[in-house]
């Protein structure tokens, strides 16, 4: 009698489940929810939302939701470009449903403000979109 298993049979079956995608559509401009979308429609607004929240700041989100760009508010240009960057691609790719995050184009808008456009490769399709941040 010994402490190892006798047996090696480690043909248990797994089964993904992946679930859709549909949720409520909120129009931001009056905080009310419109209707419901589904796949690129609903990654559209889950990168929004995503880019919309400050990291760490509601207890609502997980720690693995949301953006930190409140530390960048008045830091050198140099480094919030570089940090930014970081920084979104991995907020977003904590979403299972995104693949990459691309094409990043960084424009200074006006002295203190930093405009970044880029793209986020989902399993739905590419949402482009723009944020800025004041450095």
């Amino acid at each position: 009698m010994g402490l190892t298993p006798t047996s090696t049979d480690l043909s248990t079956t797994i089964t993904v489940t992946t679930y859709p995608t549909k949720t409520y559509y909120v129009n931001r401009d009056t905080g009310r929810v419109v209707t419901t979308v589904d796949e690129l429609a609903a990654m559209k607004q889950a990168v929004k939302k995503i880019l919309w929240t400050e990291r760490y700041h509601w207890l609502i989100y997980t720690w693995n939701y949301g953006i930190e760009l409140n530390d960048l508010v008045g830091k050198d240009l140099n480094y919030v470009t570089s940090e930014f960057k970081r920084r979104v691609s991995e907020a977003l790719l904590q979403d299972d449903r995104v693949e990459s995050v691309t094409d990043f184009v960084f424009t200074q808008t006006e002295a203190d403000n930093l405009t970044c456009t880029f793209n986020v490769n989902t399993t739905y399709g590419t949402v482009s979109t723009t944020t800025e941040v004041s450095t």
